[in-house]
């Protein structure tokens, strides 16, 4: 199976990159800690309806995320496909879709995921194994990716920042999981997956702190995806 075309990430994020900064005050953090060759996941918090896009203008190389597969059957669906994101049936443990992130990463491209899966509070309570499943498929650097300001506190699932509104997209330093050998290949991917959970919480803790931007305190009263 083949994942989308490189060229798709690269107009996106250029185009991306240019609307965030004349829309809205974005800036982005840390984009040296995201590594100039090889393959690499970004692993980002998930609160609002604008983090995928954000973080794939303002970060240094052009990434393909996996995205809802429902959210392709909205109107957003063209855009979604023209600029190479990844259509993914979380309910189901989609291979499909992760089988595509894994092509780019093979190419070593940019695969940009957000562990939490739906859109919430932000804080990394829980997360999916699918991030650490590709981590360890792949030997990607994981990059935890802190995103801030997408959402506050009691605003919808599928609202936007009002115009020039503070946002802001943070790169942590890479890990890359390393699991224990010689346990099962299951508990190796549930260790993998805490690794991460744990070093995406961490920073996002850390990064609204630093910017003064804090977390919502509620999950979007009217969830989707």
């Amino acid at each position: 199976m083949s994942g989308p075309a490189p060229w798709q990430a690269v107009w996106a994020r250029h185009t991306g990159s240019v609307l965030f900064r004349v829309l809205y005050d974005s800036r982005a953090y840390g984009r040296e800690n995201v590594p100039r060759r090889g393959p690499v996941i970004l692993a980002a918090n998930h609160l609002g309806f604008l983090d995928g896009a954000l973080v794939l203008g303002m970060a240094p190389r052009p990434s393909h995320f996996l995205v809802w597969d429902g959210s392709f059957d909205r109107a957003v669906g063209p855009l979604l496909r023209l600029s190479g994101q990844i259509p993914l049936a979380e309910a189901h443990g989609d291979r499909t879709g992760l089988g595509q992130a894994l092509e780019v990463l093979k190419r070593n491209g940019v695969v940009g995921i957000f562990p939490e899966g739906a859109r919430g509070k932000g804080d990394l309570a829980t997360a999916n194994k699918g991030v650490a499943w590709l981590a360890l498929q792949s030997r990607a650097a994981v990059v935890p990716t802190a995103v801030l300001g997408t959402r506050a506190t009691g605003r919808l699932a599928d609202s936007v920042p009002r115009p020039r509104s503070r946002l802001v997209v943070d790169f942590a330093r890479p890990i890359i999981p390393t699991p224990p050998m010689g346990v099962p290949g299951k508990k190796r991917l549930e260790v993998a997956a805490e690794q991460i959970r744990t070093a995406l919480a961490t920073h996002v803790s850390a990064a609204s702190a630093e910017h003064d931007i804090p977390l919502p305190t509620d999950i979007p009263p009217d969830l989707w995806s």
